[in-house]
């Protein structure tokens, strides 16, 4: 699947639309070591994605696909997007907090971890310790270096 990816200088008000649109968290997407992607192709818009660096390790922030293109296998073209750009960066893990697509990350190798194996650094994060609901799956990846 072609795509090209625009790096976002800073979050913009399509993305904070997006996020809010699906009820992901947008209280702290100005802060430092955030950076969120704008997915397109010649069809238009397919939708952003995001990572948080924390640590030595890196945090899924966001895989919004905008509703005109469900279903076409957008999100984990983004998704595996994001693990190479991780991998790239020289991260040995990516993680995440999902509320509704828990099914989706173990499909592409993501295990869901008790909330208490979170690594320091990320159970520290606004992502993990604040803005997402306690009810949410911890999940995690390893990564292979690039």
């Amino acid at each position: 699947m072609a795509f090209n990816v625009a790096v976002l200088p800073e979050p913009t008000s399509d993305l904070i639309a997006a996020l809010e649109a699906v009820g992901l968290p947008m209280d702290d997407v100005y802060e430092p070591d955030r950076r969120f992607y704008r997915f397109e192709d010649d069809a238009g818009l397919i939708g952003y994605g995001g990572l948080e660096q924390v640590g030595p390790d890196l945090l899924i922030r966001s895989i919004v696909v905008v509703d005109s293109r469900h279903g076409g296998g957008h999100g984990s073209a983004i998704l595996s997007w994001l693990e190479t750009r991780a991998a790239e960066q020289k991260a040995t893990a990516l993680y995440l907090l999902t509320t509704s697509a828990t099914a989706f990350f173990q499909r592409h190798g993501y295990t869901a971890l008790p909330r208490s194996a979170a690594p320091p650094a990320i159970a520290a994060s606004r992502q993990f310790s604040t803005l997402c609901p306690a009810s949410a799956t911890f999940m995690f990846k390893e990564l292979r270096p690039q």
